[in-house]
Order: C-alpha cells, then sequence, then structure tokens
C-alpha cells in the first residue's frame, strides 16, 4: 500500500480489504469480523494509551458499532455509512497525540497491557511448533522482524527485554519443568533487565510491567527454594541452582532498584519491602531446613505439625530416633545443598546447622517440660542432644573455618541445650507448659465454640469440658510429681487455672445486652376521635385481620402450638448450664487442691508459710467464683429479653391490644409462652432454673407494659378495656406460679399500679398527672379546675425515665395518650400540642 507500518491501523485495514466471499460461510465471517472490531475496542477504548474521555463523540460511534457487530455482521462495503463512520472513528482516535500536537505515529495498540499480550503472542512464535521446548534457527531474523511492531505496540529495548524474560519464564512452566535451558535463558534476560532498571527516571509504564513480571517470577521461584528438601534432590540440583537464581535475581531487582521508583513490596512473611539477597538466601535456608525437620516428625517420630509429642507417643523413644534422624539430615544437607548455596551464601552449612540445632532444641525443650523427674531415660535423651549438638558445632566449625573469628560468632547464635540446669527448671515449665494448653484450649473456644450441649444428659458446652478436664488431669499430675518444692507453687498454680477461667467467664457473658431487644419508644401522640362510621369499619377490619395478626389461616389454634424459642436463645441456656457447670467443678477442683497441700508435709518454711495463706482463703478460686455469679445473673437477663422481646415478640408487641383490646386478648399468646417454659425448663439444669424463670417474668411483665405504655399508634384503650386487661395480666401472673406468690407478687406491683390507672376516670388522671407533673418539676400548683388541670400553671413535659409507675408523672402521661376518649384528646392537644395518629 506504499505506507509505513506504524500508521497502518491493522484491524481497520483487514475489515477494509477482506470481504464476506473469502471466508466459508457467513458465520465464519461474522465471527473473523467480531475478532477485528473486539480487537479495536480493546486497543482505542477500553486500553489506550492516552486516556479517552467518555463523552468523545468518536469513541461513542466506536462503541455503537461495536455493539451491532455483535448482533450482526456491518456492511464494510466503500459505500457503507457504517464503514464510513466506523473509519471516521477509528482515525480520530487513533491519531491523538497528547499535546494536540501532530503526530507520524498512529495510537492504535500501544496501550499497556493489551501491547504487551499482543506482544508476547508474537514472541511465542520462536518456538518450534514440533517441539515446544525448542527455539527456531531463525529466531534472530525473527527478533529482527518483530522490532518493526515497537512503533505501534508502544514497545522499546527495555520491555522487549521483560517480555522476553517473561516469554522464557512462562514457556519453561507451560512445558512442565524439563527444559533448564529455558530457565537459564529466563536468568540471563534478567541480567538485562537488572541493568535497565538501573537507569534513572524510569516511566511509570515500564515500572508497573517489570514489577508485575517480577513478582510472580519471586514468588513462583520462592514457593520452591523456601523448601527445597521438598522439591530437589542430588540429582536436581542443576535445576535448582537456575530456579534460586531466578528467586535471588527478581528480590534483588525489586529490593535494590524498583524500591527508588516508589514501588512497595510485601514479601511472603508479611513484610514490608525486600530483604537483600544475602540475607534471603539464610532465609531460604532455614525455612527449608524447618520444613524439612517437620516432615521427620510428622513421618518419622509421628509427631503432629506443630512439634507437640502426642500424649499415647512414646517420648525417649522418639527423641532418640528424632537425634539420629537429625544426624542424617545435616549430613545430606552439606553435601547436596551446600555446594548450590554457597554461590549466594558464604556460609551456607553453618546456617543450615544453626536452623538445625534449633528446630531440635524446641522439641527436646518441650519433652523436659513433659518429664516429671530424672530416669535413665531422660539420661539416654539427653546424651543423643548432646552428641547431636556436638556433631552440628563441629559441621559449623569446619564450614566457618576461614573467616576471621573461626565461625566463633555464628556459634554464639546457638542456643545451647544446657541439660544440667534442666532439673532445676522441670516443674516450672511443666506448670507453665499445661497453662499455656489451657490457654490454646481457651483462644480455640473463642473462635470455634458454638454453644451447642454435648447431650440431652450434658446439656453445657463441650469447651467448659475440654478446660475442666485439662485442669483437673493438670492438678492430679502435679501432685503426683514427687519434688518437695511442688507444694510452694500450689497457689501458683491455681492463679494460673483462674486466669484461664476467668478469661472463660467473660467469654460464656459476651452476649450482648439485653437493651438490643427491646423496641425503640415511639413519638408520644394523642388518641384521634373517629366517626362512628369509621370505628365501626376499623372494628370490622379488625375481626377480619384477626388471622393475620395472630396467625395466617385465622385465628391460631392452640392447641397444636409449639415454641417459638429460637436458636440463639436455646444458645444462652447453654451458656447458663455451662457456667453452672463450671462453677460446681471449680468447687470440687478447690477441694482437690486443699486437699493435697494440707496432706503434704511442710519441707521447708516457704512451704509452711504458703499453707497459711491457703487456709486464710476460703477458695483458691474466689475471684472467678465471683465472676460466673455475676455472669449467671446478666445472662439470665439477656436470655429473658431475647426469649420475650424478640422470640415472644409477635405475643407481646406485634400482637397483644393490637387494633383492639377485645379482638387480641393475651390468652392465645399465654399457650405458646407456657410451651417456650416447658422447653426452657428441658434444657435449663434444675439450678439453672429458678432464677432464669424469675427473670423470664420480670422480662414478660416489662413487655406488657411496654404495649401499654409504649405501644404505639396503633393501640388504645378505653376506660371499659380495665378488667379485660387486669384478667389478662392475672393469667400472665399464673403462667409464673412456680416462682413463688411472694416473688410473683412483688414483681407484679407495678404493673398492677398501672393497670390501675387505666380504670380510672380521665378526669382524675389528668388532674394526678399535673400535679405530680408539677411537683417533679419544682412547679407550684395553686389549684386545679373542673376538669382536673392545674389552675395558673404550664403542666411541664416530664422526662421519659425508663422506670415505669403509677407515680410517674410521664408513665401518667402513656396512659393519657393511650386513652380513647375527647377529653384526653383535648388536654393533650392544648396543653403539649400532641400531634394526632395516622
Amino acid at each position: 500500500m506504499g505506507r509505513r507500518a506504524e500508521t497502518i491501523i491493522l484491524p481497520l485495514e483487514l475489515l477494509r480489504q477482506l470481504k464476506p466471499s473469502e471466508f466459508s460461510d457467513a458465520r465464519e465471517y461474522h465471527q473473523w469480523q467480531r475478532r477485528q472490531l473486539k480487537v479495536l475496542e480493546a486497543t482505542l477504548l477500553l486500553y489506550p494509551s492516552l486516556p479517552v474521555d467518555r463523552q468523545n463523540p468518536a469513541a461513542i460511534r466506536l462503541l455503537e458499532i461495536v455493539r451491532a457487530g455483535e448482533i450482526k455482521p456491518i456492511d464494510t462495503s466503500k459505500n457503507s455509512e457504517v464503514m464510513r463512520n466506523l473509519c471516521n472513528s477509528v482515525m480520530a482516535l487513533a491519531w491523538r497525540s497528547s499535546g494536540g500536537a501532530s503526530t507520524e505515529v498512529c495510537h492504535w495498540a500501544d496501550g499497556y497491557p493489551v501491547n504487551v499480550h499482543l506482544y508476547l503472542a508474537l514472541l511465542h512464535s520462536i518456538f518450534d511448533l514440533r517441539e515446544e521446548t525448542v527455539v527456531l534457527d531463525e529466531v534472530d531474523e525473527l527478533i529482527e522482524l518483530m522490532k518493526k511492531t515497537w512503533p505501534s505496540l508502544g514497545i522499546n529495548r527495555m520491555i522487549h527485554n521483560v517480555c522476553f524474560a517473561w516469554l522464557f519464564f512462562k514457556h519453561y512452566i507451560e512445558t512442565g519443568q524439563n527444559e533448564p535451558d529455558l530457565m537459564c535463558a529466563a536468568v540471563t534476560m534478567l541480567t538485562e533487565v537488572a541493568s535497565d532498571a538501573k537507569k534513572p527516571d524510569l516511566e511509570p509504564y515500564y515500572v508497573r510491567l517489570l514489577s508485575a513480571v517480577l513478582v510472580v517470577m519471586q514468588r513462583w521461584a520462592e514457593r520452591r527454594v523456601l523448601d527445597y528438601h521438598e522439591c530437589f534432590d542430588k540429582e536436581t540440583t542443576a535445576s535448582m541452582e537456575h530456579i534460586l537464581s531466578l528467586a535471588v535475581s527478581a528480590t534483588r531487582i525489586i529490593g535494590e532498584d524498583l524500591s527508588n521508583s516508589g514501588m512497595v513490596f510485601v514479601n511472603h512473611d508479611g513484610e514490608v519491602g525486600m530483604n537483600p539477597s544475602g540475607n534471603r538466601v539464610d532465609y531460604y535456608i532455614k525455612s527449608s531446613i524447618r520444613s524439612a525437620f517437620t516432615k521427620i516428625l510428622e513421618n518419622g517420630a509421628a509427631l503432629d505439625e506443630s512439634m507437640t509429642i502426642k500424649a499415647d507417643d512414646e517420648p525417649r523413644n522418639i527423641l532418640v530416633q528424632l537425634a539420629s534422624d537429625t544426624e542424617e539430615l545435616a549430613v545430606f544437607e552439606k553435601e547436596a545443598f551446600s555446594p548450590v548455596l554457597r554461590k549466594w551464601h558464604p556460609l551456607p552449612t553453618a546456617a543450615a546447622m544453626v536452623a538445625i540445632h534449633s528446630c531440635f532444641g524446641i522439641v527436646l525443650k518441650q519433652y523436659l517440660a513433659k518429664v516429671t523427674s530424672l530416669t535413665t531415660e531422660l539420661v539416654r535423651v539427653l546424651q543423643s542432644a548432646g552428641k547431636l549438638e556436638k556433631l552440628l558445632v563441629q559441621m559449623l566449625m569446619e564450614d566457618s573455618a576461614y573467616c576471621e573469628d573461626g565461625g566463633k560468632e555464628i556459634v554464639r547464635q546457638m542456643v545451647a541445650y544446657e541439660v544440667d540446669s534442666v532439673v532445676a527448671n522441670l516443674l516450672k515449665n511443666w506448670m507453665e507448659e499445661r497453662l499455656r494448653i489451657g490457654k490454646e484450649f481457651l483462644n480455640r473456644a473463642k473462635e470455634t465454640e458454638t454453644w451447642m450441649p454435648r447431650s440431652k444428659k450434658e446439656p453445657y458446652a463441650q469447651s467448659a469440658v475440654d478446660l475442666m478436664k485439662l485442669a483437673k488431669v493438670t492438678v492430679d499430675e502435679f501432685f503426683e510429681i514427687p519434688l518437695g518444692v511442688r507444694d510452694a507453687m500450689v497457689q501458683d498454680l491455681a492463679d494460673g487455672l483462674q486466669t484461664i477461667f476467668q478469661e472463660y467467664t467473660e467469654l460464656i457473658a459476651a452476649c450482648g445486652i439485653k437493651q438490643r431487644y427491646v423496641p425503640t419508644l415511639p413519638p408520644l401522640t394523642r388518641c384521634n376521635q373517629d366517626s362512628k362510621f369509621i370505628k365501626l369499619w376499623k372494628k370490622t377490619a379488625c375481626r377480619a385481620g384477626a388471622g393475620l395478626l395472630h396467625g395466617e389461616d385465622g385465628p391460631i389454634n392452640t392447641s397444636h402450638q409449639r415454641p417459638s424459642t429460637s436458636r440463639g436463645t436455646q444458645r444462652l441456656y447453654i451458656r447458663l448450664n455451662t457456667l453452672h457447670f463450671l462453677i460446681a467443678n471449680l468447687h470440687a477442683l478447690d477441694k482437690s487442691l486443699a486437699f493435697f497441700s494440707r496432706g503434704s508435709p511442710s519441707p521447708s518454711p516457704l512451704l509452711a508459710s504458703s499453707n497459711r495463706r491457703f487456709s486464710a482463703t476460703s477458695s483458691h478460686f474466689d475471684p472467678v467464683l465471683s465472676s460466673a455469679q455475676y455472669a449467671i445473673q446478666y445472662v439470665s437477663e439477656v436470655a429473658a429479653y431475647r426469649l420475650i422481646f424478640l422470640d415472644s415478640r409477635h405475643l407481646f408487641y406485634d400482637g397483644l391490644y393490637l387494633h383492639s383490646v377485645a379482638e387480641a386478648r393475651m390468652r392465645p399468646g399465654l399457650r405458646i409462652l407456657k410451651h417456650n417454659l416447658t422447653l426452657l425448663a428441658s434444657i435449663i439444669t434444675e439450678r439453672a432454673h429458678p432464677l432464669v424463670l424469675k427473670e423470664v417474668m420480670k422480662a414478660s411483665f416489662d413487655a406488657f407494659l411496654m404495649v401499654l405504655l409504649a405501644g404505639g399508634s396503633e393501640r388504645a384503650f378505653a376506660r371499659e378495656d380495665y378488667e379485660a386487661v387486669l384478667e389478662d395480666f392475672r393469667g400472665l401472673k399464673r403462667v409464673f406460679g412456680t416462682c413463688g406468690e411472694e416473688e410473683v407478687g412483688r414483681e407484679a406491683e407495678v404493673v398492677e399500679g398501672i393497670v390501675t390507672l387505666m380504670g380510672l376516670p380521665t378526669e382524675r388522671l389528668i388532674e394526678g398527672f399535673s400535679i405530680a407533673a408539677c411537683e417533679a418539676s419544682g412547679v407550684s400548683v395553686t389549684g386545679v379546675s373542673g376538669d382536673g388541670v392545674a389552675v395558673g400553671t404550664k403542666v411541664p413535659m416530664p422526662p421519659t425515665t425508663g422506670r415505669w409507675n403509677r407515680a410517674d408523672p410521664n408513665t401518667v402521661l402513656r396512659v393519657l395518650c393511650h386513652r380513647d376518649d375527647e377529653m384526653a384528646n383535648q388536654f393533650l392537644k392544648r396543653t403539649f400540642d400532641l400531634a394526632k395518629r395516622r
């Protein structure tokens, strides 16, 4: 065509030149055409080198044409209006420049990352299709041809080097990692990339590309070198060398060059930034040694992943065998991997020996924390540990013989096993280990406890059983230790256990607050005085809708009611059972501590003073027992409020006396409440039942008061409703008759006083309210008018205290707000200008 390549928009020219007749059928042509349009959309709209305003007319037209082309082929003939619009839109977008000046290069495919993907597709053609790991002999000629695309794709030498390195790396993985030359080529290209990255004023686009490539390379390589014992052996050390070189090179470029560009990287440890390559290789050695040592524990020594010896294992045999296997690991490390690592680390064997020494020391320390006395088996274990330590130190010294200090500095990194001082610390270490396990149990309970019962016979949480079992075993084993200094540490052990149980008690009590279940108080309004016709209509509608209020298919059939207790409330019951289980077992545990400490002779004045401290204290666990009693009260209140205000909301706040007292009485709800209390009694233990039932009673009475005093705009009470309300409350009281007549009467006193207010004439309510409100505000009352209003004094609005009783002016005001008669309506309007209900 006589045009330079960088001025040709290839998809557009293809659409112009290729006709439908050159394809086998219309479907194939449509698919091909749609691909060309998608390329134009990606290069000019989605990933342009210069940002495109979405309101740009050319961009809008191009997007419309692309969307139209998805449905059916567009007409690409010379006289096509669509083709003319497509050409104009594409040319307008492709020939833009950043400053508005004229340009000689067409910007149609140089936006990141689509340009890189196109270029990588071109680069991939250097591989032989028949042998995918072989590079074609004509690679140099191919690369020279590809360079002609650089102006169109926005590629330069630096970007080409990054793409070339990525190509070899990606192809090495895709072909099964069987051709080391591909990885070697990737590492070689990284050398060129490292030189490019040192140049000043790197373009942001280049930094984004390079950082994306290097992070993937570095993470892939580090996954292998962080566990090179698993990924490599003596026969594959050559591959290990290439991959290690890749990891080191990528880390060095990221840490030394790209960090200056303001990029922030996070390594495998979650630390910001990258360590220098030398320290990084040291980290690879330690990480792989730890992994290899852990596998020895899992496979050869039958230990779990956390290096903790299982209770049914024979620790002495395990430790002796583990010491032998660890010697083999040290020898293999020195012979197989140290020669490869020495290229990047000055003392690879020494670093490995320090890591091995540390790993074995952890297991040895755990073993010593579990033994209770010096035995021949313990001596054998300590001898094996001493032999291993001597070998590791010898190999370390040989590796660092040519250092200036002869390896003394790195030897200091080894924390000696110090077997001679083990005996003195046996008891202390044992106790700390047991308390640590208890803390782990506690943390696991915080994460996994669902407060489901173990069984019907054991209605408390599994975590409490596990914690108490651990505490009992600890106390039993503690008093089996034949050491005279043991008894001086009884209170220390009790204090440690108490800390765990105190935190566990706080976990049980962390169940929210009861106020979250209480409905928000609605604003005070006055009852509307409807016409007789509207009252008749509401009454009819109320009767027709009774089924909707109390059941989906009409009035509730109380003979087939089920409990409405939610699973969340039942879990609160399990929390209460767990607290009582905890208290009972703490008392038993305290008796064990007191019995054993009294039954042991005092070997020293220190022990004698310790025993005096026990006798002066009623219990080793007084603080946690006190906290548990408080938690029982707290959880009982929350459970009661949840049962009444959430699970039984449809019985009380959402149903009782709604629209009409006569049509929404308490009796159907009482049967469901009884079912709920029966379910409660079947779950709650006998010791927990009285308090919970009392709190449910109090919550029920509070809910009843909420209906009467804060029931919202859909409730109104006439003076004639007094008898029905009083009868309903008496029925509610009878439900809780097992609480005792005196207890029920005491809790019902406030409710009965407020119900009594509902039976008073409106004049007396207004008079009593006016006097009480003025006296509460310190306003003197000179007299009362015939309708009960204070004379010569403006009655103040009483505050809402939430402590409702018949003497509280706010309580009386709420009774007036719910009184459905004209006098109350006029008084509230005249005195406080309260709004009508809607």
